[in-house]
């Protein structure tokens, strides 16, 4: 083996009296070394898309959440409250009601959801992350915080009081509405818009966030009743353990969803593009190693004459087919390993300098993860020893004569 080796190192490194021969190895190094480097380059690029487009449900969306199996409402008693506060698994939690309504202001109108809230929500949420301008809710008060884009289509700011936003929700039992007096079918509710946040697109116009209270009053629900309850848990608490006692505390049937359960849609289409891009790269660089198959051969070919005074001085057919085994392994293994080093230099100088931008103020995202760096050095050495067990089997006895 020592031999096997030392002998594929002499190959691998020392140049060939053919010049045709050290051409095409070198072509076959490069073509690994740039193959690694793009497969890196693309993984650390999905990697950091990915980190991106999932950076609001970590600020939007609560460690587990509580719904009705049925209905738009579950009751939420003073001896639930109790025993949820009493669970360990549980940091805090908010209880939130939801319903689409019709806002309007000065003439200009738009279709949202109503998220009342209650004090607790930003220890659950955080919702210094979110605002964009001004400050959140006032418990009791009436005010609401819109989205970005809804703001922009109302001309609506913050503590704009030159007008009140009006919120309107069709009343219980209502069939077809009045087309003559239509507000006589509706509840509305005015307020004033204390701040705005920013999410993303999706959600810059969908919700518009008020106190609990007010929420309850708009939509006439009972004070036990909620849409939904919204739970952070404490550090290093299993969200299983936490789901099963939690459902326990309910009589009727409820859905309590983690955060990836929130956004499972979101999470399996991100899955399968990075799954996508991988066997894409991985076909790339399939055909990139087809280049170690032909650079062993013409070496085989090259050294035919040493392979037969090696033969001829006790060398078995399997101990000459591992030497340049080994030398193909040597070169996939290096040129990966050196694929990857720049790889890793271009990814971290991206994320530090912001190398590349999708528009003016925003940076390419990038992720400097070890998975990919695992990644893509077992699926090089895997390809690569596959192609240089390939090439190394033409050593045969037909060879010798």
């Amino acid at each position: 083996m020592k031999i096997s080796l030392y002998i594929a190192k002499r190959y691998l490194f020392a140049s060939s009296s053919s010049n045709a021969i050290n051409i095409i190895t070198a072509i076959a190094a490069a073509g690994v070394v740039v193959g690694s480097l793009v497969l890196f380059i693309v993984l650390s690029g999905f990697s950091g898309l990915k980190a991106y487009s999932l950076e609001y449900t970590n600020i939007f969306d609560s460690d587990l959440k509580v719904y009705p199996a049925l209905g738009k409402t579950i009751s939420f008693s003073q001896a639930q409250k109790s025993s949820l506060t009493s669970l360990p698994e549980v940091f805090a939690f908010s209880q939130t009601i939801e319903e689409r309504v019709f806002i309007q202001f000065k003439g200009k109108n738009d279709m949202a959801f109503i998220k009342g809230v209650d004090a607790k929500y930003d220890l659950v949420n955080p919702t210094d992350s979110i605002l964009l301008s001004r400050e959140w809710l006032t418990p009791n008060k009436k005010e609401v915080v819109i989205g970005y884009d809804t703001s922009r289509k109302l001309g609506l700011g913050a503590r704009d009081y030159s007008g009140l936003l009006e919120i309107f929700v069709p009343k219980a039992g209502v069939g077809q509405i009045d087309p003559l007096n239509p507000e006589k079918d509706f509840t509305k509710q005015t307020a004033v818009v204390s701040g705005i946040y920013f999410v993303n697109q999706e959600l810059n116009s969908k919700y518009v966030f008020s106190d609990l209270n007010f929420a309850r009053r708009l939509l006439s629900i009972d004070s036990t009743k909620i849409s939904a309850l919204e739970i952070k848990l404490s550090t290093n608490a299993s969200a299983a353990v936490a789901k099963q006692k939690i459902k326990a505390l309910f009589k009727e049937d409820v859905l309590i969803k983690t955060r990836i359960e929130q956004n499972d849609a979101l999470y399996k289409m991100l899955n399968t593009e990075n799954i996508a891009v991988y066997l894409i790269c991985t076909l790339v660089m399939i055909i990139a190693l087809f280049n170690i198959i032909g650079a062993i051969i013409m070496m085989i070919l090259d050294k035919r004459k040493n392979i037969k005074t090696l033969y001829n001085i006790g060398a078995t057919i399997k101990e000459i087919r591992r030497i340049f085994f080994l030398q193909g392994a040597l070169m996939t293994l290096l040129g990966g390993a050196l694929g990857i080093f720049l790889g890793v230099i271009v990814v971290w100088l991206q994320a530090e300098f912001a190398l590349l931008n999708i528009t003016p103020n925003l940076p390419y995202p990038v992720k400097l993860l070890g998975l990919n760096v695992l990644v893509v050095f077992c699926t090089i050495s895997a390809l690569g020893l596959v192609a240089a067990k390939i090439a190394a089997s033409r050593v045969r006895e037909q060879l010798l004569q």
